[in-house]
Formats: C-alpha cells, sequence, structure tokens
C-alpha cells in the first residue's frame, strides 16, 4: 500500500512540474518573440528541442522507429509544432501569457470536434453542452479587451462611418485571439491525424520525429525573418529554455506520466497549465489578473471538463 501511494504521489509531483513547465512557455514567448520575431522563435525553439530529443532517442536506441512514417511525421510536425507554435507566438506579441495559456485550454474541445467530422466520433449531450461553455467562455476572456465604445459614438449618426471605426478598435484584440484558437485547433488535428495515422509509434520517437520535421520545414521560411537588431540576453535565455525544457523535457515527463497513469489521466494537465500560465505571467511579467479573465478562464476549463467526459452531466 505505501508503494502505492509512493507511486502515485510521484506522478502527481510530475503532472503539476509539468503543468507549471507548460504553463511557462507562454511566459518565455511572451519574452522572446517580439525580439526574434514568432516565426525565427518558433524555428529555434522547434531546432532546440529537436537536437535534445535525438540525443534521447539515440540513448534510448529508437532511432529505427520512425522508419516508413516520415510522411505522416512531417504531417503531425506541421500540425503539432510549426503552425501552432508560430500562431501562440504571433499571439502572444499583443494577449497575455495567461490569456494564451487559457485560449490553449481549448485544445480538447477541438480535438473532439475534429474527431466527430472526421472520424465520426459521436459527441454526447455533456460534449455538446462543454463545447457552448468553452466557447462562451473564450468570449467572456476577450470580451473585456474589445472595446465598443464605437457603438455608443454620438458623433458616429450614419452606419457606414461605424465599420472604419470599428476595425482598428477590434483587430488587435480579436486577431491574436483567432490565431490562439486556430492554434488549439491544429492541436486537435494533430492528435486525431496521430491517433489514425501514427498510433503504433513509440512516443519519444515521435516526439522526436515532429520537432526535426518541424524545424526542417521551418528553417527556409524563417531566413526571411531574421532581425536586424541582435535579441537581447533574456530573449536568447527565453528561446534556449522553451526549446530545452518547455520541449524537450516537458516531452519526456509526459511521456512517463501516460505510462504511470494511462493517456486519459495524463492529458489532465491541460486543466493545470492555465492557472501556471496566469501566475508566471503575474509573477514576472507584472501581468493583470482580472475577475474577467478568472471568469472567462473558469467557463473554458468547465466546458473543455464537460467535452471531454471529465465531467458527467448529471
Amino acid at each position: 500500500m505505501n508503494a502505492l501511494n509512493t507511486k502515485d504521489n510521484k506522478s502527481t509531483i510530475e503532472l503539476l512540474l509539468l503543468a507549471a513547465i507548460w504553463g511557462a512557455s507562454f511566459m518565455f514567448m511572451r519574452i522572446g518573440s517580439p525580439e526574434f520575431g514568432p516565426i525565427l522563435f518558433t524555428t529555434l525553439r522547434a531546432g532546440i528541442a529537436a537536437i535534445f530529443l535525438l540525443v534521447c532517442l539515440i540513448l534510448y536506441k529508437e532511432t529505427k522507429a520512425l522508419k516508413g512514417h516520415w510522411r505522416h511525421v512531417f504531417v503531425v510536425g506541421a500540425l503539432n509544432t510549426a503552425i501552432p507554435f508560430s500562431l501562440f507566438g504571433y499571439a502572444t506579441l499583443t494577449l497575455t501569457a495567461g490569456t494564451t495559456s487559457v485560449l490553449n485550454a481549448t485544445t480538447p474541445m477541438f480535438g473532439a470536434i475534429v474527431a466527430l467530422i472526421w472520424l465520426k466520433d459521436k459527441l454526447s449531450l455533456s460534449a455538446t453542452l462543454g463545447l457552448l461553455f468553452g466557447f462562451l467562455g473564450v468570449y467572456l476572456l476577450v470580451f473585456e479587451n474589445l472595446q465598443f465604445s464605437a457603438f455608443t459614438r454620438t458623433q458616429q449618426v450614419q452606419t457606414n462611418a461605424l465599420v472604419p471605426t470599428l476595425l482598428p478598435t477590434l483587430m488587435p484584440t480579436l486577431l491574436p485571439t483567432l490565431a490562439a484558437m486556430l492554434a488549439a485547433l491544429c492541436y486537435g488535428i494533430s492528435a486525431n491525424y496521430t491517433k489514425k495515422y501514427l498510433s503504433t509509434i513509440k512516443p519519444l520517437a515521435l516526439a522526436a520525429g515532429s520537432q526535426i520535421s518541424a524545424t526542417v520545414l521551418l528553417i527556409p521560411i524563417s531566413l526571411g525573418f531574421i532581425p536586424d537588431t541582435m535579441p537581447s540576453s533574456s530573449a536568447i535565455w527565453s528561446v534556449l529554455l522553451i526549446g530545452v525544457i518547455c520541449t524537450g523535457v516537458a516531452y519526456i515527463l509526459f511521456f512517463r506520466l501516460i505510462a504511470a497513469l494511462g493517456p486519459a489521466k495524463a492529458i489532465s494537465v491541460t486543466y493545470l497549465i492555465p492557472a501556471f500560465g496566469i501566475l508566471w505571467g503575474a509573477l514576472f511579467l507584472d501581468e493583470s489578473i482580472s475577475l474577467m479573465m478568472i471568469i472567462g478562464g473558469a467557463v473554458i476549463l468547465f466546458g473543455v471538463a464537460l467535452t471531454t467526459g471529465v465531467l458527467k452531466r448529471k
């Protein structure tokens, strides 16, 4: 019994550690993306992680696991790394680390939608309600940042005059929010693609392969986004830490949790990431934590819990 309790406690600690690490990734993006640019920052992050995971792959003698699967691995590299990492990097140019980490929590919801459309998985009533709650939470999360003052300006009497006034007001927040949600959608597509085509590959090999392929895809594009000035030491440290710890080490921790707890319990880390994303943003970036952020984040997590079956409708 004591041995079982010790194992459970160790897994719980690792789960919290993983959530803290992945929550910190949004802080590092917030620091590094403005100086490197989202594309180059993502390329460096994927490249550093690829080197780290390739070394692990060699040490564990799993280099042959990807043979014959590279075409599918490249698709996963694009959908699970290259595109979403770049989109989140762009989003953090405007949105806080806390807000972006909460939007990332919609990933399981998009995964359920993709599974419904593509793999014909059925959605229960609870899951459907969860989707509605999740998107309501997203609306609440960004509501306070959307300035609707243009609607109430008495000077604007003509309807067509509202459009040029509203667009500059709404776009600075809407576009990054949509980018973050598109990134979450890419994660959802990637998860279902992996389930359909790559379920037999060991997780470490898939992680290394996806980072390698993402790096190969991004390098030619990133050459057009080299900054004119040398990034600061804090930006350089952020890309090193996000590559080694928040990508490389995090994947290894995640694989350990899958082995110890199973996939269903390991994925529960999704619910803890926003708390750490908000915490690190407040502690190290002086980001404010508003009541609406807490309410919106709570509604999103409630919706995700319903969608994934963690909570059952009575």
